[in-house]
């Protein structure tokens, strides 16, 4: 999961949902800082999710998710400026701060989808424990 500014608060709550709903390790990164190491793992056909929203971000994080495509990535962006990767439809708010609410939103639905097809119930993912009690 790729994001920067505050996109990168959709990048980290969506690499939280595809670990507690679905099973699938996931891990958020900020666009500019994935070059200083994590981008060891890239291989051919490995899953890259670019979310940018429309801000001052949104080059760093199409530029980033479309290198890593080049490289193989299986990619996909949240832009109109996809280059390589493969690009997914958006909700462009019109301000900065409301686009990366409007990309979580529809995150949602899709990782709810996503848990129910590999026979999970997100509703009560496995592992999360829901209730938290202070003793």
């Amino acid at each position: 999961m790729l994001g920067r500014g505050p996109g990168f608060a959709t990048a980290n709550e969506a690499a939280l949902k595809f670990k507690e709903t679905c099973n699938i390790q996931a891990e958020s990164y900020s666009a500019a800082e994935v070059m200083h190491g994590p981008v060891a793992i890239v291989k051919p056909g490995y899953p890259v999710l670019g979310l940018a929203a429309r801000d001052a971000a949104e080059a760093s994080v199409a530029d980033m998710t479309h290198k890593l495509s080049t490289q193989g990535a299986l990619a996909f962006l949240t832009s109109d400026r996809p280059g390589a990767a493969r690009a997914l439809p958006f909700v462009n708010t019109g301000h900065s701060l409301t686009d990366p609410l409007a990309l979580i939103v529809s995150f949602y639905a899709f990782v709810e989808a996503l848990s129910r097809h590999r026979g999970l119930d997100p509703d009560v993912p496995p592992a999360l424990k829901k209730v938290t009690e202070t003793l």
